[in-house]
């Protein structure tokens, strides 16, 4: 069936992968409630038609921390997004190069970050959870270097798990007895195409960031227990500190969803930041990214480089987020849904879906540029 949509792609991820793993894409933490606002904010907002505007060369190229990119749009880290297809992050590494937007990598990557780096030639953007063990983070840091990127997304919004209903039910992390076991057996079964391409020929199944820490017959539920138990509930700003003096790159905290917290960013020697709540999959209840974004831009007044991700699942998302003041934003699921359904030339598909949108949705609204476009670009229902 042809692909118009992400909504197409997710509904091709469901159909392929087994029901844990597209449970987890999809989810949000506890009754979702903060998922669906995500959406839902975002769709309330109407945009402004214009007339008459002469629209005839529409441009999304823009220009993030110094790079310059075909359009407003970074992938976001996703940790296990390489367990939705064979080495899967190298596979949305290789569709961001060839669309030249960036592509994030997680701590918790199936695909370590050298092996992502000798697959592109583009430097990727990297991911960094804060963990207890700081000597390993310490290398970790000097390994990222090493591999190129020099753009480092530091996650804020995770000093403990959010509890996901989803993942208990469906069985992904659940308790390793024998009735779990059996029942998530059952359900690769019934994906053989995933189960030939990515559990038997896709290893190998470790984060690839992380095997200097575990053994190498360390299975996933290993990693998981590792990294649940290691999240350093005691980070404190003084860990932005600690961070500045062992690398040299830019420095964007992913997370932030107050204007108080945005503000003590500001201050705090950072590039940037993204305004996000983890996708819905945290603090159930907390505001959306739509409704908390305006303030924030608000309140640090141009002083910071602004990401926005949650809820994006179209060009007309990505316009309604750069109106309400960002200057880009990051997709997480959308890539996972099209890496899952087609690998990298789903990838490759989704983001110029993305673009044609978004040119559309810009000329439509008279807008020829991205630095054109702000809070008039919106009007009330």
């Amino acid at each position: 069936m042809p692909v118009a949509s992400i909504a197409d792609f997710r509904a091709q991820a469901r159909r392929r992968l087994p029901h844990f793993l597209f449970e987890y894409i999809d989810g949000g933490s506890y009754n979702e409630v903060t998922l669906r606002a995500n959406r839902q904010d975002l769709r309330e907002l109407a945009l402004r038609q214009r007339v008459l505007k002469n629209v005839e060369n529409v441009s999304t190229a823009t220009n993030l921390f110094g790079d310059s990119y075909s359009m407003p749009v970074a992938l976001a880290p996703v940790g296990l997004a390489g367990i939705n297809r064979r080495r899967g992050e190298v596979l949305a590494a290789r569709a961001a190069q060839a669309h030249n937007i960036p592509f994030t990598l997680s701590t918790v990557s199936l695909c370590s970050i050298e092996e992502v780096a000798a697959a592109v030639e583009q430097p990727s953007w990297f991911q960094l959870y804060m963990l207890k063990d700081r000597g390993f983070i310490t290398d970790l840091l000097q390994r990222v270097e090493h591999a190129g990127c020099t753009t480092l997304i530091m996650t804020v919004d995770l000093p403990v798990i959010g509890s996901r209903y989803r993942d208990h039910r469906s069985g992904m992390t659940a308790t390793a007895n024998i009735s779990n076991q059996l029942y998530r057996l059952q359900q690769l079964l019934m994906r053989p195409r995933w189960l030939w391409d990515v559990g038997l020929l896709g290893g190998p199944h470790t984060l690839g960031n992380l095997n200097s820490m575990l053994s190498q017959k360390a299975s996933l539920a290993d990693y998981q227990r590792y990294i649940s138990d290691n999240f350093d509930a005691s980070t404190s700003w003084d860990a932005v500190e600690f961070i500045r003096s062992h690398w040299s790159g830019k420095i964007v905290l992913k997370g932030i969803l107050d204007s108080q917290d945005a503000q003590q960013a500001s201050t705090s020697g950072v590039d940037g930041i993204v305004v996000s709540n983890h996708g819905g999959r945290q603090l159930d209840g907390a505001l959306s990214t739509a409704r908390a974004l305006p303030a924030i831009v608000d309140r640090i007044a141009g002083d910071l480089t602004v990401l926005a991700d949650g809820g994006i699942e179209s060009g007309l998302d990505v316009l309604r987020m750069l109106a309400l003041g960002a200057d880009g934003v990051m997709l997480g699921r959308a890539w996972c849904y099209a890496l899952a359904a087609d690998g990298e030339r789903g990838v490759a598909h989704m983001l110029s879906l993305l673009k044609d949108e978004m040119r559309v949705a810009m000329a439509l609204t008279g807008h020829t540029s991205i630095a054109s476009i702000d809070r008039q670009t919106l009007c009330r229902r």
